[in-house]
């Protein structure tokens, strides 16, 4: 069995310093590594109770951050942070592969850079740490190590006024409502200027090419004002 790193400077890495040392063992051991015993030696159950472990705090996460998002897009952000892909990445931000307890085989074919090996890892070092320290501490490491991802989401949907409608209901507020202001201009260039008008709220205008498109800028400049919309493009 190989590892090329001290356990300490995952633990300062991921913000938990383990009380057990058989428990953070356990967690980096690899299916590779097998005792012959009855009882595994590997970290397979612990990514199991992980990966429950990293949902959970994530969907917190996503509903604390995104107040006005349905259901379906606080999904796909959601997977997105839960993907093997990003727990791989994330894994690798903190050198998690340097800590991996492998066999001499799968360490030599390169075992500490592979993907599904430290997504897996990733996740059993959550569920160690819940074992041993409870949900607040498995979350406070969730919520550092996926900070940043979390700010690469996108802030919102595509669509400012489908963004804004969810905006209002996850608040109670009544439904938006659009008025167009004015129409200038020659009717092959003409230019609008729209109205976004919520109970509550204080009207937004917006200016386009056409009346949808004055309705969206209406919108996205109501929901910059709250401070919840981010164009993807910006």
């Amino acid at each position: 069995m190989k590892r090329a790193r001290k356990p300490t400077d995952l633990e300062r890495a991921i913000g938990h310093a383990f009380r057990s040392r058989n428990l953070l063992d356990l967690a980096l051991t690899h299916a590779s590594v097998r005792s012959g015993q009855a009882l595994r030696s590997d970290n397979e159950r612990l990514e199991f109770l992980g990966d429950r472990v990293l949902g959970l705090a994530i969907a917190e996460l996503l509903h604390e951050a995104y107040p006005g998002l349905s259901e379906g897009e606080l999904a796909k952000r959601f997977n997105r942070l839960v993907r093997g892909e990003t727990c791989a990445a994330i894994a690798r931000e903190i050198d998690l592969g340097q800590s991996l307890i492998l066999s001499d085989s799968e360490a030599e074919s390169g075992g500490r850079n592979k993907s599904t090996i430290l997504a897996d890892a990733l996740e059993a070092l959550l569920g160690a740490i819940f074992i041993e320290a409870g949900f607040e501490a498995a979350r406070a490491s969730v919520r550092s190590l996926w900070s940043g991802e979390l700010e690469r989401l996108p802030q919102t949907t595509a669509d400012p006024k489908s963004a804004l409608q969810e905006w209002a209901q996850g608040r109670g507020l009544a439904l938006p409502r659009y008025v167009e202001i004015t129409r200038s201009g020659p009717d092959h260039k003409p230019s609008f200027v729209a109205e976004v008008r919520i109970t509550g709220c204080d009207p937004s205008q917006g200016e386009g090419a056409s009346k949808r498109a004055a309705e969206q800028a209406a919108a996205s400049a109501l929901l910059a004002r709250e401070g919840v919309w981010r164009h993807p493009s910006k």
